[in-house]
């Protein structure tokens, strides 16, 4: 589980946003990704986080380019698939995901979650990356302050079976967004 740590001292990052996008444009078939942080520290996410926290509707314009995207790789019959790992109780930036998810649903991803306390028994990294057509690895690299840095690769056969195993055992026990959201997100508005 010490990859990516290892991987981290030892790669350049790629700070190109445009060569990141590009990876949602050339995947083939599946691209999946398991999200482990609490928060995420994205420049055009900014604003309209900061008008969730004030109780604002900050609307999803902010995120059509995202969704857009979405839509037509999904609309190729691709598969866009992420495990979110929760806290409980989420934390606000978990909790405005949460919100958004809907959103991201209709574009075709399919999300789905996984307490900390399951994926830390399931022994999942903690660190987030993404997997494109199993033969591409991505590691997101985050800053001190949860700023996204960047990213680097691998197709390295060994680390690619290690993460489609932990992508397989996170999506075997992850729950539905809709499941998820009636068994936590009701209880949590209960108590």
């Amino acid at each position: 589980m010490t990859y990516g740590t290892e991987r981290a001292r030892a790669t350049e990052i790629n700070r190109d946003p445009d060569a990141f996008l590009q990876l949602f444009r050339d995947f083939a078939h599946t691209a999946f990704r398991l999200e482990v942080r609490a928060g995420y520290g994205v420049a055009d996410e900014d604003a309209p986080y900061q008008q969730f926290l004030a109780g604002e509707d900050p609307g999803i314009e902010w995120l059509r380019p995202w969704l857009d995207l979405m839509s037509e790789q999904t609309g190729q019959g691709k598969r866009v698939e992420r495990v979110r790992v929760v806290d409980e109780p989420p934390s606000d930036y978990l909790r405005w995901e949460l919100v958004n998810t809907p959103h991201n649903l209709r574009a075709g991803e399919d999300i789905r979650y996984l307490t900390r306390r399951r994926a830390e028994d399931l022994g999942l990294p903690p660190y987030d990356y993404w997997v494109f057509d199993s033969s591409l690895l991505v590691f997101l690299r985050f800053g001190d302050d949860d700023r996204f840095l960047g990213f680097d690769s691998t197709r390295e056969p060994a680390a690619l079976v290690e993460h489609l195993r932990w992508r397989d055992a996170a999506w075997h026990h992850a729950l539905t967004y809709a499941r998820y959201a009636d068994e936590h997100v009701a209880e949590g508005s209960r108590g």
